[in-house]
């Protein structure tokens, strides 16, 4: 198996972390999103018809794409431990709580960035204002987060899952538009300092 990866993207990220979890080792291939490696004709027509990374390739030949497709597919492969939930109550509210992180706090990061940054100009057909808006929601969104950890170790109740992941990715890569966690929100302080200190974190 190959995973084709981008070290400081977050979404492959994501993949990373759930993996070092499982303790499960697959060879990564690096992808230069900056020389848009991951535009390059071979790459869409072999690998990812999306152009994205990550993209899990199986000894079959056949991809999976999709950071939280290739996470379930190993969780499938491995389930102990357990990342996406023990039983119904808590695999719904595993799937709720990274679905939240995601779309609230991570893609609003992606798109402040995306839509802002140097880095993306000729990579992205940019529009500042959308990327200066999801920029300024961010310290509602680490408020939101707040609230959500005042009673609960984890995000989606006494046991670390994806969707802790999902929200550690989201605030991590925030920093790329001087967004950090601070005193002003201690929940959120506490879970982080417990997630980013998990070896996993350094995935």
């Amino acid at each position: 198996m190959k995973l084709y990866d981008m070290q400081m993207a977050p979404n492959p990220r994501r993949v990373r972390v759930f993996l070092a979890e499982k303790s499960i080792d697959v060879e990564l291939v690096a992808v230069d999103i900056a020389k848009r490696e991951h535009k390059a004709d071979d790459y869409i027509a072999n690998i990812n018809r999306m152009g994205q990374v990550p993209t899990l390739e199986l000894d079959d030949g056949s991809h999976i794409s999709e950071s939280m497709a290739i996470c379930r597919y190993f969780e499938e492969v491995q389930p102990d431990p357990p990342l996406f939930g023990h039983d119904a109550k808590e695999k719904a509210a595993v799937e709720m709580w990274s679905r939240r992180a995601e779309q609230n706090v991570l893609l609003g990061v992606a798109a402040a960035f995306r839509h802002t940054s140097d880095f993306f100009k000729g990579l992205e057909d940019q529009v500042p204002a959308w990327g200066e808006l999801n920029q300024a929601k961010l310290p509602e969104r680490f408020a939101w987060l707040d609230a959500a950890l005042a009673n609960r170790e984890y995000l989606a109740g006494d046991n670390y899952s994806v969707a802790d992941i999902t929200a550690m990715i989201g605030v991590d890569f925030a920093r790329v538009v001087g967004m950090k966690v601070s005193d002003e929100w201690p929940n959120l302080a506490r879970w982080h300092a417990s997630v980013a200190s998990r070896p996993s974190a350094k995935a």
